[in-house]
């Protein structure tokens, strides 16, 4: 049975407890046959990306934990001529550094950017999901367990079959079948501030409306005068602002890509 890699993106909070996990794990230390020492610097078996998305003050902050993909056909094993790369029963793809010849045509071929070469060694490295600690009766790799907010899961594949269901896995375009899966990755956001310049207060309860493509939000103000549509796809929105008492105001054209913070909105009284 294939071992996959969960993650929550809601729970994760950014703390990078499972990078310094990996690094502690395999810095200076050598678990041949599995893997040299990772170096100290220039490379990430768990690389956590951040993305900030708005402008102030309406901006969110997205933490999303990369790995290597230990995929079902991996495209690094494809690559190499040497004989090095290799899938284990419980699906983990390891390069053994005993036969790595470091041409480096794995790290060429990985659509992930997961596998990194180490020219002092000669030797291609990336992720072995503590490999060497599974062997030792350990149930989980070290970024995993050390994840302070369980974002992080780790097991059978049929012990995962509810998360798996309606998660997303990174460039399933590349035919790879990864065994990393993620749920709850945050779309864009179209967001604002809607207030009355005559009496300088916020307006409570305006309605907003975003269309595109023949399809409808609406929101409301809430007692900050504050809008959020959340989890947009990336497109283009009209924004429509409606209050009583009020004219309406709308925005044309919005581009939600990398998340529009449209600040605030002053309307003017009928």
């Amino acid at each position: 049975m294939a071992k996959v890699i969960t993650v929550d993106v809601a729970r994760c909070n950014g703390c990078y407890t499972c990078h310094t996990a990996c690094k502690d794990e395999h810095v200076d230390n050598d678990w041949s046959p599995y893997a040299k020492p990772q170096p100290e610097t220039g490379q990430f078996w768990v690389k956590l990306n951040e993305t900030v998305k708005g402008a102030v003050p309406k901006v969110r902050s997205v933490y999303i934990p990369d790995f290597c993909n230990h995929c079902g056909k991996p495209a690094c094993l494809a690559a190499c001529k040497n004989g090095a790369i290799y899938k284990r029963n419980d699906g983990i793809v390891i390069i053994a550094p005993d036969k790595c010849k470091g041409c480096f045509d794995c790290a060429k071929a990985c659509p992930y950017g997961a596998v990194y070469p180490n020219e002092k060694l000669a030797i291609s490295q990336k992720c072995t999901a503590c490999a060497h600690l599974l062997d030792a009766g350990i149930k989980l790799p070290r970024c995993i367990e050390a994840c302070p907010v369980d974002a992080l899961g780790f097991g059978d594949e049929s012990d995962f079959a509810d998360f798996i269901e309606g998660s997303t896995v990174r460039a399933p375009e590349a035919g790879t079948c990864p065994n990393v899966f993620y749920r709850n990755i945050p779309g864009e956001f179209i967001a604002g501030t809607v207030f009355d310049p005559k009496e300088m207060e916020v307006v409570i309860g305006a309605r907003v409306r975003a269309t595109n493509g023949g399809k409808m939000w609406e929101v409301v103000t809430d007692d900050f005068g504050d809008f959020w549509f959340r989890d947009l796809a990336v497109g283009v929105y009209d924004i429509v602002i409606e209050a009583d008492g009020f004219e309406y105001k709308s925005f044309k054209s919005v581009r939600s890509k990398n998340s529009v913070n449209l600040g605030d909105i002053a309307l003017e009284r009928k």
